[in-house]
């Protein structure tokens, strides 16, 4: 069958497409017919190489998986899943994640634990069902469950073009908040703008702090004060101690990564000045991934795709996606 493969960390031209056998199915497995796969922000760090983090090679990437049912284990219950019906897949196991420490899902067909799977709505298509769990479960996870947003709320959200960004804009608009989405250029704000952000901040024009100033006010520690309710900063790096001054006292700043860097410079003033809370969401857990499943399906929140690929364009893709040239997600369609 046909697999995307990477033997040895370094450049992105590592990723090739190779011919490997077909996987075997263990007893409590199923064999999966993949449909689509999204990449995400991590498969450019992985491919290069994470420090601490031993991925066996080769490696596929690629944790965010559609597929239909084509074989069930001799040990798998009949009655939870059938030949043909449509899932999605929990990449992280108590083994590892896939596309990381274990195979992904770039290839043709895969087998994983039955416990893995989730049923897919039918008013869910393969595309939309790729974009989960990684971003958006992520996003939901984060803005609900652990930063119990509130309608009226302000809500900043830096590194809004990205895969957890666009849903935290839907996801945010969705619960009655005023959002502002942080990008990087005019063409990316038009378009999400589209998707829901009532303010778009330009960085190449303004600095998202001036903009929360002037439009909000300056948040202060006594009195009424300006500034946001939220701020989601998953980027780290140097925006870390900067989005500080962008909360109201008593506000929440919420993160689920570090894509600019995981040791940035802080300045603790701010956080028992202002009495910041600051909440950190690892990830997602199956309720998540299930709940985003059943918004997308009543047409509360529709994935940002910013384009459908085959698998020969992955190189590419992977390249734009390093290069922050991507709004949303980009899916890989496996014929």
């Amino acid at each position: 069958m046909r697999a995307i493969q990477f033997e040895a960390h370094g450049p992105i031209e590592n990723l090739h497409m190779a011919d490997i056998p077909m996987p075997e199915t263990g007893p409590t497995q199923c064999l999966l017919k993949v449909k689509a796969v999204s990449l995400n922000g991590f498969d450019p760090m992985v491919m290069r190489g994470i420090p601490g983090l031993r991925t066996p090679l080769p490696m596929i990437p690629g944790a965010d998986i559609s597929a239909e049912i084509a074989e069930i284990g001799s040990a798998v219950d009949g009655a939870r899943f059938a030949r043909g019906e449509r899932v999605g897949v929990e990449p992280s196991t108590e083994k590892g994640m896939m596309g990381e420490t274990l195979r992904g899902g770039l290839c043709e067909y895969i087998a994983v634990e039955a416990d893995q799977l989730v049923p897919v709505p039918d008013a869910v298509d393969d595309l939309a069902a790729a974009c989960l769990p990684t971003a958006y479960a992520t996003a939901h996870r984060m803005l609900f469950t652990r930063g119990q947003i509130q309608p009226g709320e302000k809500v900043l959200i830096l590194g809004a073009s990205g895969g957890v960004g666009t849903c935290c804009i839907q996801l945010a608009r969705m619960a009655g908040c005023e959002v502002i989405a942080v990008t990087s250029s005019a063409g990316k704000g038009e378009k999400l703008r589209a998707i829901g952000a009532d303010h778009v901040i330009d960085t190449t024009e303004t600095h998202y702090v001036d903009y929360v100033v002037e439009t909000f006010g300056k948040p202060r520690t006594r009195g009424a004060g300006g500034g946001v309710d939220v701020c989601v900063n998953y980027s780290g790096g140097k925006d870390w101690a900067q989005s500080f001054k962008t909360v109201r006292r008593g506000g929440r700043i919420l993160t689920c990564g570090a894509t600019g860097g995981y040791d940035p410079k802080t300045d603790i003033r701010y956080i028992w000045s202002f009495e910041h809370t600051i909440l950190g969401s690892n990830g997602w857990q199956r309720e998540d991934h299930v709940k985003m499943l059943d918004l997308i399906a009543a047409g509360r929140v529709s994935p940002v795709i910013d384009r459908v690929i085959p698998m020969g364009d992955i190189q590419q893709a992977m390249h734009d996606l390093q290069d922050r040239k991507v709004i949303g997600k980009v899916v890989l369609q496996i014929d």
